[in-house]
C-alpha cells in the first residue's frame, strides 16, 4: 500500500477548509501551506491535525510545488480549499495505491455545486483535473492561469469525481471572471498571442459550445445563465488583450 499525502494551499479559507481537510482524513497526512490568512484557517487546519506551513505568496504554481515538497510521501493529491474529495474517489484512489499503480498520475471528472445544483453540463463538466500523481514524475506547471501538473510518463483516468464549491453566487462568479480574465488576457499577450477581428464571435461559439453542445439547456435557467457568462467571459478576455495590445503599441517610441 503506498501512503499517500493530501496538500492544501490556503488563503483566508476559513469557510472551506473544515469540510476539505475532512473529506482528506483517509489520507496518510494533510499538509495545509497558508500564504498570510488573516481569518481562523490556520487555527482550524491544527486543531483538525493538518500540518501548517508559512510561506509568502508567490503564485499557484510555486506555492503548489513547495507544498508538495513538503510532503512526507510521494504520493500526492492535491486539493483545492473549496473542494471536496468524495467517498467514492477517495476509495477508488485507495484501491490504486493498494496496488503498485501503473500510471504516474491520475485525471479525475470534477463537478461544480453552483446556484443550487450540481452542474453537468456545459464547459464546467467533466472538467477533468490531474489531482493524484507520484511526484517523482510530475510537478505543477504554469504561469497566472490554468496551472497544472505535468507528468512524465503515462496518465490514467479516474471515474468518481472531485467535488468543487466554486462560487457563493452569480456576483462571486462575476467578480472571479473579472479577475481571471486580467490574468489570462495577460497570459495570452505574453505568449505571443493578439486579439483579431475574427475574435468578437468568440462569445457568440461560447454560448453555442456551452448551452446547446454541452447541453446546458438541460439545467434550465442555471444553464443558460452559466452559459451567458461563460460567453461573457470569453469576451471579456479578449476586450483586455486587446486593450493590452494597444495601450503597449500606443508607449512604442516614434
Amino acid at each position: 500500500m503506498h501512503k499517500i499525502s493530501v496538500t492544501i494551499i490556503t488563503l483566508n479559507e476559513a469557510a472551506h477548509i473544515t469540510d476539505a481537510i475532512n473529506s482528506a482524513s483517509w489520507a496518510d497526512e494533510v499538509i495545509v501551506v497558508d500564504s498570510g490568512s488573516t481569518d481562523k484557517t490556520v487555527e482550524i487546519a491544527q486543531d483538525l491535525g493538518a500540518t501548517v506551513s508559512h510561506r509568502s505568496w508567490t503564485g499557484y504554481v510555486d506555492q503548489k510545488n513547495y507544498a508538495t515538497s513538503l510532503a512526507s510521501y510521494d504520493w500526492i493529491f492535491s486539493l483545492d480549499a473549496d473542494e471536496r474529495i468524495s467517498e467514492a474517489l477517495a476509495k477508488e484512489a485507495l484501491e490504486i495505491l493498494e496496488n503498485s499503480p501503473v500510471r504516474y498520475g491520475y485525471r479525475m471528472p470534477r463537478v461544480t455545486f453552483h446556484l443550487g445544483k450540481w452542474i453537468r453540463t456545459t464547459d464546467f463538466y467533466p472538467d477533468y483535473q490531474l489531482r493524484l500523481y507520484d511526484r517523482r514524475s510530475g510537478r505543477w506547471e504554469g504561469r497566472y492561469v490554468h496551472e497544472s501538473v505535468k507528468i512524465d510518463g503515462p496518465i490514467g483516468y479516474l471515474k468518481n469525481e472531485l467535488q468543487h464549491y466554486s462560487f457563493r453566487d452569480l456576483q462571486d462568479q462575476i467578480n472571479r471572471v473579472n479577475h481571471y480574465t486580467t490574468l489570462a488576457a495577460k497570459q495570452m499577450y505574453e505568449s505571443g498571442k493578439r486579439a483579431r477581428f475574427i475574435d468578437i464571435f468568440q462569445p457568440d461559439a461560447a454560448f453555442i459550445r456551452n448551452y446547446l453542445l454541452r447541453r446546458g439547456f438541460l439545467d434550465g435557467k442555471v444553464g443558460f445563465y452559466i452559459s451567458a457568462i461563460q460567453a461573457y467571459s470569453v469576451g471579456l478576455k479578449f476586450l483586455k488583450l486587446w486593450e493590452l495590445q494597444n495601450q503597449r503599441s500606443s508607449n512604442l517610441p516614434t
